[in-house]
């Protein structure tokens, strides 16, 4: 009785570990107005600020995943936990750009190593239906501690002052603290036996290389061009600044990528046929459900997140609530997603696993839908309020339900490779996601906003040249800002002496052109949701049916 209530408390602290490396994620996004201006960034520290935890992260998920397997799983969640906390105390006490990107880079560091070793533990210390309900509540935490880190961001930016944003790194303090206490009392420690050979450090190295140059590729396309080099973004370290009159450093970077991707196949053969320590495996590739279930995490994740970059976006700018506000709208997506904690509990036993991924991507993609069809600037945030909660208890059902059907077959002794691989695979996938709904969203919302604009009578009565002018820098300032101009629209016309009439009309066709942006992200995201679901069709555990009785065998003697 005691190590069943130990290992249960110990997944308490896991989901808290992990909760505290979410909300950091999404609460920088709140609070990082107050940021810039406090240490007063330039547009090229800005972007490093945002991204250089994002490539450290995603590179060294792999890496640390396999390590894990090797030093001790427990041990390398606490070192790594250890560094996130310190790097955002760190982060909270910048006084200048260079401080704040080094923090950054070391949470990313840190964070890293906290992502797949929760994943790895609770897969190593639940089995059967227990491990079911494990994964249900650690996969409910990450789609509720999205949800949940806009509030805290907006409450700290709201009610604490121009230094709220200080607090929202340095409660990472007291917090890990407690964590890391709770780690060593109630979670035991896993590891697996070592192969001849060490360390793989080259393999390693080539990961880092591959994720970094990918994941940057994928984020920054838009913004320093995908084919050709960005006129308007120059791609600037300290003094050396990419060239802007020719192939953009974009299409470059993935060209690396994928040249590393071809050397990391052919060293981790290499090693693997020495029978030495490898990095990842590959014939973990063989294993049906881990395969199918991969892919499938990849395509899922692309539309997972993506409409939570625009909803606050649009929450805060077009029905202008506040930062706090627009965090607590979100939390019905929060509610969905504890729920969803309950019912995959429940239905841990009853249920296949891969028919409670699908019910969860349909659950997703319903609610998504339905935020882009009832989303509009004539009314309020209410009518979304019952898809983000069904959207919610879709992400809580298949973020669990989908981490167990993509381990279920794997070996012990690979687990941390297989979730370090499973974690960077939806990193990849939620890059990706980003990269094209960001596309889709600032694209879409430029176009509709000219659209829009140039069918107001207030405009069509200007001469052509100065209506297109007025036009094209208008969307533009709106596109430029991520939406952040547009409650300045009508006070910036009436100060320059517009009527009244005229300047309100001018905001509605704006709001009007960002709603639709939205809403065209909300269906791109639906378009790869669906594909998602199509993708679930071939999962499912591969093991022979000699093997399962084999394993119902072992399992009676234990009995």
């Amino acid at each position: 009785m005691t190590k069943t209530r130990n290992r249960w408390i110990g997944l308490v602290f896991i989901s808290m570990a992990i909760s505290l490396v979410i909300i950091d994620g999404t609460i920088v996004n709140t609070i990082f107005p107050n940021v810039i201006a406090a240490l007063g960034l330039n547009s090229t520290q800005v972007q490093w600020v945002q991204e250089s935890y994002v490539l450290v992260f995603a590179s060294l998920l792999l890496v640390w995943g396999s390590l894990a397997d090797r030093i001790g799983r427990r041990l390398l969640l606490v070192i790594g936990l250890s560094l996130f906390v310190a790097a955002s105390v760190w982060a909270g006490f910048s006084t200048d750009a260079t401080s704040m990107i080094l923090a950054r880079v070391l949470q990313g560091f840190g964070g890293a190593m906290v992502l797949p070793t929760t994943l790895s533990l609770v897969n190593a210390n639940f089995q059967g239906k227990e491990r079911g309900i494990a994964f249900a509540v650690w996969g409910s935490t990450i789609g509720g501690m999205v949800a949940l880190g806009p509030v805290l961001g907006g409450w700290l930016a709201t009610d604490f002052g121009a230094d709220g944003w200080r607090l929202a790194f340095n409660i990472n303090l007291p917090l890990g603290l407690i964590v890391i206490a709770g780690l060593l009392i109630w979670v035991s420690e896993s590891k697996e036996e070592q192969r001849a050979g060490g360390i793989d450090i080259v393999g390693a190295l080539i990961s880092v290389v591959m994720f970094a140059t990918l994941v940057f590729g994928l984020i920054e396309g838009r913004v320093y061009g995908w084919w050709m080099a960005s006129t308007k973004n120059t791609f600037q370290i300290g003094d050396f600044a990419w060239p802007t009159d020719g192939i953009s450093i974009i299409p470059v970077s993935l060209a690396v990528s994928a040249v590393f991707f071809v050397l990391f196949v052919l060293w981790e053969k290499s090693r693997e046929k020495a029978h030495k320590n490898v990095l990842l495996d590959l014939d973990l590739f063989k294993i049906g459900s881990f395969r199918n279930g991969s892919f499938a995490a990849l395509i899922i994740s692309m539309g997972e997140f993506g409409l939570l970059f625009a909803l606050p976006l649009w929450l805060q700018n077009v029905e202008r609530l506040s930062p706090v506000s627009s965090g607590l709208v979100l939390l019905w997506l929060a509610g969905g997603a504890f729920l969803a904690s309950a019912i995959g509990g429940a239905l841990s036993g009853k249920l296949p696993a891969v028919r409670a991924v699908q019910i969860g991507v349909l659950f997703e993609l319903l609610g998504v839908a339905g935020i882009s069809l009832v989303a509009s600037t004539e009314g309020s945030w209410w009518p979304i309020a019952p898809f983000l909660l069904l959207y919610g208890i879709g992400v809580g059902l298949a973020t669990a339900q989908l981490t167990g059907v993509i381990m279920t077959d794997v070996p012990m002794n690979k687990i941390g490779q297989a979730s370090g691989s499973q974690s960077t695979v939806r990193q990849i996938g939620s890059a990706l996601g980003i990269a094209v709904l960001g596309t889709i969203l600032f694209t879409a919302t430029q176009g509709a906003a000219e659209s829009r604009l140039l069918d107001t009578a207030a405009l069509q009565s200007m001469p052509a040249a100065q209506q297109a002018e007025f036009i094209d820098g208008l969307s533009t300032t709106v596109v430029d800002s991520s939406g952040g101009f547009l409650p300045m629209i009508e006070p910036t016309l009436l100060d320059a002496g517009a009527p009244e009439e005229v300047a309100a009309e001018i905001q509605k066709a704006a709001n009007d052109g960002f709603t639709d942006g939205v809403k065209a992200t909300g269906w791109a995201a639906a378009g790869f949701l669906f594909l998602g679901l199509l993708s679930t069709l071939s999962m499912g555990s591969r093991r022979r049916p000699e093997a399962k009785k084999a394993s119902k065998a072992d399992s009676v003697e234990k009995a």
